[in-house]
């Protein structure tokens, strides 16, 4: 992921970002918050639901109060707007709290990841998820290519609802046409996107040798109405 990722995101000169799905979640937001930075931009990143304590880089902000915050950004680098710890897991704030701090500071960009995966390949959001900000602008919808031709069991979380949601078996292989109909799915990736946003899907772990497939999948995301671009990435 060193390439230009607001570019390839499309995204403009102030946006909230929220990234959903499996399969890359946190290395996107990671690394887009390190581009913005070195390019001059106010970056706060956050979660709204939880990340890896090894994850969240200094400086963090134990505070949610967009003063606080506010100060924090001054340092110049991207700032993690951290709520709490669990067992080696940090908490975010609540998707109204990452309103607030879209409004309320100076920050040119908000990346928060709004989903949980259990580090697995790809998703079907149970009834409580994705948890997207209401003034989310870009909503980035992430699954890893590694889990097209493996079964749905062993690549996916919550593998029984994915498996209902696009006609199949838990023990099927999933195939592309499979992983389109989830992501392009109502109640899959498209679920709780707020109207306005713009909707980009990013298929991850693309190799050299993988690219023909790939292309196949984000060609068949791209065509879809909602969605604004279909990119891959390594």
């Amino acid at each position: 992921m060193t390439d230009d990722l607001a570019q390839r995101l499309g995204l403009g000169r102030r946006e909230l970002v929220a990234i959903v799905g499996a399969g890359g979640k946190s290395t996107l937001m990671f690394a887009l918050g390190r581009q913005l930075g070195a390019a001059g931009a106010r970056v706060i990143l956050t979660t709204t639901t939880r990340v890896g304590e090894d994850q969240a880089a200094p400086p963090i902000c134990w505070s949610s109060d967009p003063a606080a915050v506010e100060a924090a950004l001054e340092q110049g680098d991207p700032v993690f707007v951290a709520a709490g710890r669990e067992p080696g897991k940090i908490t975010g704030p609540s998707p109204e709290t990452v309103d607030l701090l879209f409004g309320r500071t100076g920050a040119d960009y908000v990346v928060v990841e709004a989903d949980g995966a259990a580090g697995l390949a790809i998703k079907a959001p149970a009834e409580h998820e994705p948890v997207i900000p209401g003034a989310s602008t870009t909503v980035v919808v992430v699954a890893s290519l590694a889990a097209v031709g493996r079964p749905i069991s062993a690549v996916a979380h919550r593998p029984e609802r994915l498996a209902m949601l696009i006609g199949a078996q838990p023990g099927d292989r999933l195939t592309i046409g499979g992983a389109a109909a989830l992501l392009l799915h109502p109640a899959g990736g498209l679920k709780g996107i707020p109207d306005r946003a713009k909707v980009v899907m990013a298929i991850t772990h693309v190799a050299p040798e993988t690219a023909e497939l790939a292309a196949a999948l984000t060609g068949i995301l791209a065509a879809h109405p909602r969605v604004e671009r279909a990119i891959t990435m390594a």
